[in-house]
């Protein structure tokens, strides 16, 4: 081992070894699955602003996003706006409505819960096609988050790249299995602000060894002015409407992400919304804001073009820090892994054990068997997910965008219009969601002309006409109950 990674091993395992020891503590706390899966509804404003950031963050924020902007320059600022649009849109109409509403109806854990008692709907189709689309788009969205432990591990330590993603599972499983979501919000507070001063370091000594904000610009000017034109490709075309649309667009998918909506609904009370709106709201923009600055600092300082662009947050750590800091930035990479993977991991195990089981076997489960079905789950889903994140050319970014965008487009329309609609039915409700996961997986294929447009788009549009279309066809069998009980919750809101 080099000099260079001894020093860099000792931060990782430092960090390591305190992750680890928020799980083991969260492990006593964890009594029953209800403590598992939203750690008893007992998170403080900060800790769910914090830790619905983290768990939004993987490993993207710190490899995709930048190495977008290192080809692309500004133009990567378009999905930064957009995604915090997104962040305050969600947390202004989702976060206070659906923590009230999941705990009036029975307390539901899950999404697929929420959504099939709040239609009172007697048949299996929605529970179940919500909880299998979950899983579906999950297992691509974990399988990114593998993908850049693979590649962080294999750059830093020179890792086989397959190793690498194997040691990264195992990490991860080591304190998701046995925490739960007090495990994995706990730490997701400690990963953030480690995460977010990864960010902050790199931009600030980069741009103060050029000399200033000035001259670092210009130093980026001199190489590409166009990289510093947001309305501009790196090779000085004008971006299409098409283009700025679809990159906009990513802020839509906030509404169907089942590991941030957890923690809308593990907050304390609702009267907490207002105060991590504006923390959760903050925090992303800073965040998203210094991704692309740092992949801006790689254009200025790196002399040789990267072959992989998504590295280019590991180059500039191992360029200018001593080791041991160098290690400390470089462990907010697999931070940023962990938050993300360790949610999406819980989420998937929940609506296993919560919602598909139970369908599967027609038999209810105590609340001791259902944590153990859970904690199964989380192993086979991680397995899973390590398939498909063995091929060490994936990109993270295009990995994350597609699950991204089949997460949004199924489950964002069909909960978001559940809070607002009276008239919306069951039936409404699984055509969005069957529509709006198919639009993305079909979209997704197609490529030329309108099909260059981000599939979460033409999917989330998709999936509202659906559920408007099929509610209003369908209205005449609308269970006078479930009118009753959306005016009983709109009332305790």
């Amino acid at each position: 081992m080099s000099q260079l990674s001894l020093p860099t091993l000792m931060a990782f395992l430092i960090y390591v070894g305190i992750v680890l020891g928020i799980g083991f503590y969260a492990y006593a706390r964890t009594r029953n699955s209800g403590d598992y899966f939203l750690g008893g509804r007992q998170l403080s404003p900060t800790v769910s602003a914090i830790s619905a950031g983290a768990s939004d963050m993987s490993g993207w924020v710190l490899l995709g996003l930048p190495g977008y902007a290192y080809l692309a320059g500004l133009e990567a600022a378009w999905i930064s706006i957009g995604l915090v649009i997104g962040v305050a849109a969600n947390w202004l109409l989702m976060a206070k409505r659906l923590r009230i509403y999941s705990a009036q109806l029975d307390d539901a854990v899950t999404l697929p819960a929420y959504l099939q008692r709040r239609f009172v709907d007697p048949s299996p189709w929605l529970k179940s096609i919500a909880s299998v689309s979950i899983l579906l788009f999950f297992l691509f969205y974990v399988g990114s988050g593998l993908i850049a432990g693979g590649k962080l591990f294999n750059e830093v330590f020179g890792f086989d790249y397959r190793i690498a993603v194997v040691v990264s599972v195992g990490l991860i499983l080591l304190y998701t299995l046995f925490g739960g979501f007090l495990a994995v919000s706990w730490t997701d507070v400690f990963q953030g602000i480690l995460m977010l001063l990864a960010l902050l370091a790199v931009p600030l000594l980069v741009i103060d060894q050029s000399g200033g904000a000035g001259q670092f610009a210009a130093s980026i000017d001199s190489l590409n002015p166009h990289l510093l034109n947001m309305f501009t490709s790196a090779e000085g075309e004008a971006l299409t409407l098409m283009t700025i649309v679809s990159t906009m667009a990513w802020g839509l998918g906030y509404f169907g992400q089942p590991h941030i909506l957890a923690r809308f609904k593990a907050m304390r009370s609702p009267e907490d919304t207002s105060r991590a709106a504006s923390i959760g709201v903050s925090w992303a923009l800073l965040c998203y804001a210094l991704a692309i600055l740092v992949g801006l600092c790689g254009i200025a300082i790196l002399d040789a073009p990267l072959e992989d662009p998504e590295k280019v947050f590991i180059a500039l750590t191992s360029l200018i820090f001593h080791p041991l800091i160098a290690g400390v930035l470089l462990a907010a990479i697999l931070a940023a892994i962990m938050s993300t993977v360790d949610s999406q991991l819980l989420v998937c195990s929940a609506s296993l054990a919560e919602d598909l089981y139970p369908l599967i076997t027609g038999k209810t489960l105590g609340a001791e068997r259902r944590l153990r079905v859970a904690r199964f789950a989380v192993v086979a889903l991680a397995l899973l997910a390590t398939g498909l994140a063995m091929n060490p050319d994936s990109k993270v970014l295009d990995v994350v965008s597609y699950a991204w965008a089949g997460l949004g487009a199924s489950l964002g329309p069909a909960i978001l219009l559940s809070l607002y609609w009276r008239g919306m039915t069951a039936q409404g409700a699984l055509a969005g969601v069957l529509t709006g996961g198919l639009s993305v997986i079909v979209w997704s294929r197609l490529d030329g002309g309108l099909f260059d447009l981000y599939a979460l788009l033409p999917g989330f549009v998709l999936a509202l006409i659906a559920i408007v279309v099929v509610s209003f066809l369908s209205r005449k069998g609308l269970d006078s109950r479930v009118a009753e009980q959306f005016e009983r919750m709109l009332a305790q809101r």
